[in-house]
């Protein structure tokens, strides 16, 4: 069943530091407003800035002090944009909660409203000795086209946070950052089969990457917003006991039933743009096996055959 869903990625290295720490974070903002609008003009249903983007020229230390004074100010002009637009906003910031300051991703719904947090779980070494607190908790929200979940900038070295994400079936992570991530970016969309979009604030390009580890869109000097339509109604799996079965599906539902092989690691990525049919639906359909079953399949018959040989338990 197609989920076609417009993601929009805006590049922005900030507007320069200004006379006080306040009026850097005002320049901030009336540029992050402006590349707002333009992103509208490619209809995204939502829009992904880069980390810390409202304080992006201050320090860690001055961007806490801005999160106890303008912190819900900034924020309200966001939620404003979104109920305006009609679309979900991702906009990473320092905020407040409970007292103690987190670098944090703020999922803003269509409606304005927030829909949750994510709280940076790898804060850097600087960060945390300048009073940034880490988060402990992989969150991932449900939206009107799929689950999404977040990483930020340091958190990509750290794979407890992919993995976090994917035991609750994350399909399309926001990855906000300083630093472009390069391999790493498409590392964890082919390892964990998961779309990527990247937002970047510092030096090198945002990246639009699919479960494949493809690049289908990257910013540039010249574009620093990118958008694409992906549909997130897909499925990765194994060539081993499917690559039989995929001639029949073709052959019965032609181009509503996409599939993409990458053949040096032996997989594919199939796609449903069926009005009445999931990805899940034809894999029972076909009785075809996804990756992460293949791969537990594959394990369990080899400990069954440890157990018979007497020696399971001398494995650790």
């Amino acid at each position: 069943m197609v989920r076609c869903v417009r993601v929009a990625s805006i590049s922005f290295k900030g507007a320069g530091r200004k006379d006080s720490i306040e009026d850097t974070v005002n320049a901030n903002i009336s540029e992050m407003e402006k590349l707002l609008d333009k992103a509208l003009l490619d209809n995204p249903d939502i829009i992904c800035f880069p980390e810390i983007a409202p304080t992006i020229g201050l320090n860690i230390r001055e961007s806490i002090i801005i999160a106890y004074k303008m912190g819900n100010n900034i924020l309200e002009r966001f939620r404003e944009k979104a109920a305006k637009n009609n679309v979900y906003i991702v906009l990473p910031m320092i905020i407040i909660d409970d007292g103690y300051p987190y670098n944090a991703s703020i999922l803003i719904g269509r409606d304005g409203s927030i829909v949750g947090s994510y709280y940076k779980v790898h804060p850097t070494i600087n960060e945390i000795e300048s009073g940034i607190v880490p988060g402990d908790k992989y969150n991932v929200f449900d939206t009107d086209f799929g689950k999404i979940g977040f990483a930020i900038c340091f958190d990509l070295n750290f794979k407890d946070v992919i993995e976090g994400l994917k035991t609750k079936n994350v399909e399309l992570v926001f990855f906000s950052s300083m630093y472009p991530g390069g391999k790493q970016i498409i590392s964890w969309a082919l390892d964990y089969g998961v779309y990527i979009v990247s937002s970047i604030g510092g030096e090198g390009n945002s990246v639009i990457v699919d479960p494949l580890g493809r690049l289908l869109l990257e910013s540039s000097r010249y574009s620093p917003i990118i958008c694409k339509t992906i549909n997130l109604d897909y499925e990765i799996l194994h060539l081993d006991y499917n690559f039989s079965k995929l001639e029949k599906i073709k052959e019965k539902y032609r181009n509503l039933i996409e599939i993409e092989v990458s053949r040096p690691e032996a997989i594919f990525m199939m796609t449903s743009y069926l009005k009445e049919k999931t990805v899940k639906d034809i894999i029972r359909e076909f009785g075809l096996e996804t990756r992460k079953e293949y791969f537990a399949r594959a394990n369990r018959v080899r400990m069954n055959m440890l157990r018979k040989k007497g020696i399971y338990s001398k494995i650790k």
